[in-house]
C-alpha cells in the first residue's frame, strides 16, 4: 500500500514520537488495512430502508443492491407519497434502461474509489492521539498533520479537519468518524471557490450481519462553494436501517419483488 520511501519515513518518525502517539497511529493503520481488506473480499448484497434529507429534497425509500446497480423503491419525495404502481413503474424504468444502469455503476465505482483513497490517507493526514476507551471501542483524536501534502483538492478539504474516531477493539473496524473543518480552504486563492471553517461531518457504522459492516448514518454540513466539485459543498443527513441480506447472485426481478414486499 505504501512506497518504500513512505515506509522509511514512518519508521524514522516512530523513533521520535512518544509511545502513546505510536500506539494511536498503529491503531489507525490497522483499522484502515482491515477496512480495505474487508471491502475487497465483500461480495454481499443488502436490502435496507433509507431516509435522505438535503436542502431541496427529502426522500424515503427502500434500496436493494444488485449486479446492475441499486434498485430504489421510492416511497415518498418532498411529502408526496407514491402509489405501489408508481413505485413499480420507477423500478421497471430503471430495469429497462441500460444507460442508466451503466451510469449508476460508474458513479458507484467512482465513489468507492474516492472513499478508498481518503481512507488510505487517514494514518498520515493527521496527528493521532489516544483519548481513551469506551466499552469495546478505542477513542482517538485527530488534528491536521502540518507535514502532510494533500495530493488532491478533495484531500485538502479532508486534511483541514480535526475530530474523533472510534475503533472496535476486537474486529479493528471503524465505528465512527467525526470531524470539523478548523480553517477555511480556498482554491486558487478563492477564485475557484472556498469552503468555510466550522463545517462538519459525522459518519456512523455498525455490523449489519454476517461480519459485514456498513455506513448507517452520514451527516455532512459544510458551508461554501467550490466550482470544481460541487458535491463537497453540501448539507445532507442520510440514515439507513432495517438491513436484510440478499442472496449474492439475486436477480433484479427477485430483488424488485422483495423491495415491493416491504412495509412502508
Amino acid at each position: 500500500m505504501f512506497s518504500r520511501l513512505l515506509l522509511a519515513g514512518t519508521a524514522l518518525l516512530s523513533v521520535c514520537l512518544p509511545a502513546a502517539a505510536q500506539d494511536a497511529k498503529q491503531i489507525v493503520r490497522q483499522a484502515v488495512q482491515t477496512e480495505l481488506a474487508a471491502d475487497a473480499s465483500d461480495h454481499s448484497r443488502w436490502l435496507y430502508y433509507e431516509v435522505d434529507r438535503k436542502p431541496d429534497v427529502k426522500v424515503r425509500q427502500w434500496v436493494a443492491e444488485t449486479n446492475i446497480g441499486d434498485l430504489k423503491r421510492l416511497i415518498e419525495r418532498n411529502g408526496l407519497v407514491f402509489s405501489k404502481e408508481d413505485q413499480r413503474n420507477t423500478i421497471n424504468n430503471y430495469l429497462s434502461d441500460s444507460s442508466a444502469q451503466a451510469k449508476a455503476r460508474r458513479s458507484g465505482a467512482h465513489d468507492d474509489d474516492q472513499a478508498a483513497q481518503m481512507l488510505k490517507m487517514l494514518p498520515d493526514a493527521f496527528v493521532w492521539t489516544k483519548q481513551g476507551e469506551q466499552g469495546n471501542d478505542t477513542i482517538l483524536r485527530f488534528k491536521p498533520n502540518p507535514n502532510f501534502d494533500p495530493p488532491t483538492w478533495q484531500a485538502r478539504v479532508f486534511a483541514a479537519m480535526a475530530g474523533e474516531m472510534k475503533v472496535d477493539n476486537t474486529q479493528h473496524r471503524i465505528v465512527s468518524l467525526q470531524g470539523r473543518m478548523i480553517h477555511d480552504v480556498k482554491f486558487w486563492g478563492g477564485l475557484l471557490g472556498s469552503l468555510q471553517a466550522g463545517g462538519s461531518f459525522d459518519v456512523e457504522r455498525r455490523q449489519v450481519g454476517g461480519g459485514v459492516w456498513s455506513i448507517t448514518e452520514t451527516h455532512v454540513h459544510i458551508q461554501g462553494h467550490a466550482l470544481i466539485f460541487k458535491s463537497i459543498s453540501e448539507q445532507e443527513d442520510d440514515v439507513k436501517s432495517k438491513f436484510k441480506e440478499l442472496p449474492p447472485q439475486i436477480s433484479p426481478v427477485k430483488a424488485e419483488n422483495m423491495l415491493l414486499a416491504q412495509n412502508d
